[in-house]
């Protein structure tokens, strides 16, 4: 299906942008190659949308083609999964519970399809997907062909993938997953707040609906999990990446809030590195829960998430962005990366 001149806001979970010129919806995969050799051969600017969970779109909208990917397909053969790129991840991730099966349920509530989780090495609560997906099928556009790029080939790290590097080459098709058939528990319970709210301590395992509630009941709480009628959850979800610091980093960091005697979240990363929390400088920085007057705040309920309160524009939403990187920035010498994708606008 083709639209001219297509309203693009109503397909994101921020409800933000302007139109697209030119909407392509495709259902089979054969479509998304085709649309995709369509805009290519034509020197078309081409946007990929999913769920459209992870993105900010620009008042302007897009000048060229936008390829709406609608595909199904939720294949289990024993404990392998294949996902058709269309399809919705917080359901499939339901389904995968339903059938006794571990290793993305801590991902429950995410909204955003599925051929999405590659691209970001989307991950929650002690889990990403990088930890269970073996393959992904793809068509690579610079040598017009579908190809299938093994866990390894997809170069994934925190929140980033091969697939994020170099956005304009990969669409995604499908992606494959080996799940774990654990007699009906969880994969070890890695997140220290989940461990809380399930009673147990890190490490053990759970029963899986245990687990998969106990997440939706965090995200929930948090404004995390898509609610028409909540405009907390009219976000991209968390906007802000977790900072990493190299060493050196982390030590000026750590010299700067000893002098406050404020004590940091830090979490070992590669390479010597140290993860912080982004929520926690946020809020430090004094950006409370709520923070903002006009048409896009804070969310009430999570400090990562900026919110649309109904009326607001990609502008109201980059301008608290920048207020909130620049204060942390001036707070604590950290400097906040944003995690949606911008589609015609920059940080």
């Amino acid at each position: 299906m083709v639209e001219l001149d297509a309203p693009l806001a109503p397909l994101t979970t921020l409800r933000l942008g302007g139109p697209a010129r030119r909407l392509v919806t495709a259902t089979t995969d054969d479509e998304v190659v085709a649309a995709v050799r369509e805009a290519d051969a034509a020197g078309e600017p081409l946007l990929v949308l999913g769920g459209g969970s992870n993105l900010v779109i620009g008042d302007a909208g897009f000048p060229g083609t936008v390829l709406r990917i609608a595909t199904e397909g939720f294949a289990l053969d024993g404990t392998v999964l294949e996902l058709a790129a269309g399809e919705v991840w917080a359901d499939a991730v339901t389904r995968t519970v339903e059938h006794g099966l571990a290793g993305i349920e801590f991902l429950a509530g995410i909204p955003g399809s599925a051929g999405a989780t590659p691209v970001q090495n989307v991950g929650a609560y002690g889990q990403d997907v990088a930890q269970s997906i073996t393959e992904v099928v793809a068509y690579d556009r610079r040598d017009d062909r579908v190809v299938t790029l093994s866990n390894a080939e997809c170069a994934f790290s925190y929140r980033h993938s091969r697939f994020k590097a170099d956005p304009d080459r990969y669409v995604v098709l499908r992606v494959r997953f080996a799940l774990e058939d654990n007699a009906g528990l969880s994969t070890p319970v890695r997140y220290a707040e989940t461990a809380r709210h399930l009673g147990v301590e890190q490490g053990e395992p759970v029963k899986l609906a245990d687990a998969h509630g106990a997440v939706l009941r965090l995200r929930s709480g948090k404004g995390m999990v898509l609610d028409p009628a909540d405009h907390d959850t009219w976000s991209a979800g968390s906007f802000f990446t977790n900072p990493v610091l190299s060493a050196e980093q982390y030590a000026a960091f750590l010299a700067l809030t000893a002098g406050r005697e404020l004590t940091a979240p830090a979490y070992p990363a590669p390479d010597g590195c140290t993860k912080t929390s982004a929520a926690w400088l946020i809020d430090r920085a004094g950006f409370g829960k709520g923070y903002g007057s006009g048409p896009a705040t804070l969310s009430t309920k999570h400090t990562l998430a900026l919110t649309n309160r109904g009326a607001a524009t990609a502008e109201d939403l980059l301008a608290l962005a920048r207020e909130i990187r620049d204060g942390v920035r001036a707070a604590f010498g950290v400097e906040l990366v944003n995690e949606p994708v911008m589609v015609g606008v920059t940080l």
